[in-house]
């Protein structure tokens, strides 16, 4: 499904990925929309991660774990086989090679020493794929910390591997039984719990999404990624920078991070989301979890409920960031199916040997499907962050193929 916004030029666009205005706003987007009780522990995680990000002490603590225990940077790789079929140059920014298998890591590092700066002994986290709660659950034990982590009950089922990992790692996994029980129900529980326990409990979520200043501090301890690929951009390629920035989007925590990297250069961004977890596409301006953005709604405002093969993009909107940057016509946001997402992973492993999480495979179902229609022209240089591996993935695949 094409956008209905066109293109626009991608003329950059200067501080788009700065700092947000005044109480958290990126447009009309964002904001602090948390219950009474969770005001206060909003504002104190905004003051102590606005001083922690100021002082080079913390950043370099980060920068140190980042590198010794997640494994940063992460390579970009030229996709040979892949890109000669496709007739562009596309470069995969390799988050699948993180310890933990995927970008989640990076935020959760941030997000983790943050707490035990601000005295905090236990992590609350919500988790979809699974992908969120190892990270969660990996920094916690890394920091001597407890982990609490809220999942649906669906998801639990199909990516039982991410629940067992969780619970070696020491933390507990919360089964979610209400709503649709995914990624959205999860979010509402872990917000819930942390209403009761702010005073010794830090909420790390896990996209940029919910209250201020949860989608701005996220995407900074995502940045990584992007300002890691305009380096390795510059150094590989003859013009400095990819015609087109591709990456998948959920709550959009990745593409976020990626984006922040180039939203200063003549780069189109893309954002790919699952056709039946649409936000930026077509969702319609409300708020849910703390924030004000556009969500799968019916005529009454009530939120719908999403669906997608990929547990990790099963959610029915997008961060505010995106929502602000659909509008300004910086980014464009498209959706792929299930089975473009499936045979998009099946081309990968068998061209490049690397099997992709199913979250990853639909950015890379949208490179070959407008590869193939044009909308990529021939030689356009494509990079596409890979998020995640697809270890967690397999019994849904071994069911389908």
């Amino acid at each position: 499904m094409r956008n209905v916004l066109p293109w626009r030029e991608p003329v950059p666009l200067d501080g788009t990925m700065g700092e947000p205005r005044a109480r958290g706003r990126f447009g009309e987007y964002g904001g602090r929309y948390a219950p009474e009780s969770l005001v206060e522990a909003c504002r104190e995680v905004d003051e102590a991660f606005r001083e922690a990000w100021a002082d080079p002490g913390f950043r370099g603590a980060l920068a140190r774990l980042l590198a010794v225990h997640a494994g940063r940077p992460t390579p970009l790789t030229p996709a040979g086989r892949l890109s000669e079929a496709l007739g562009v140059r596309l470069y995969l920014k390799r988050e699948d090679l993180t310890h933990t298998g995927s970008h989640k890591i990076n935020n959760v590092l941030g997000q983790a020493l943050l707490a035990t700066r601000i005295g905090r002994r236990r992590l609350i986290a919500e988790t979809g794929a699974g992908q969120h709660g190892v990270a969660t659950a990996t920094a916690a034990a890394l920091l001597g910390l407890e982990a609490t982590v809220f999942m649906g009950e669906r998801d639990i089922e199909r990516q039982a591997l991410n629940v067992f990992r969780m619970r070696m790692l020491g933390a507990e996994v919360v089964p979610v039984t209400t709503g649709s029980r995914t990624l959205k129900d999860a979010t509402s529980e872990a917000m819930r719990h942390w209403v009761g326990a702010t005073g010794d409990a830090h909420y790390c979520i896990g996209s940029v999404v919910g209250p201020d200043p949860y989608p701005w501090m996220v995407r900074e301890f995502q940045r990584v990624i992007g300002d890691e690929a305009r380096g390795q951009c510059a150094a590989e390629l003859r013009t400095g920078v990819p015609d087109y920035v591709v990456a998948c989007v959920g709550g959009g925590s990745n593409a976020a991070g990626t984006f922040a990297g180039f939203a200063d250069t003549p780069a189109r961004l893309v954002g790919v989301e699952a056709e039946g977890g649409a936000g930026a596409a077509r969702g319609r301006l409300g708020v849910l979890h703390g924030c004000r953005s556009l969500f799968l709604q019916d005529d009454a405002g009530q939120i719908t409920e999403p669906h997608s093969i990929a547990a990790g993009l099963d959610y029915p909107g997008v961060g505010p960031e995106h929502a602000h940057l659909r509008d300004l016509g910086r980014a464009r946001y498209f959706t792929v199916t299930d089975d473009e997402a499936v045979g998009a992973a099946v081309r990968l492993a068998r061209t490049e040997g690397i099997v992709p999480a199913l979250e990853s495979a639909h950015a890379l179902a949208w490179v070959i499907r407008a590869a193939a229609g044009g909308d990529l022209p021939a030689g356009s240089t494509v990079l596409m962050t890979l998020s995640g591996r697809g270890d967690k993935d397999v019994a849904t695949l071994k069911e389908l193929l």
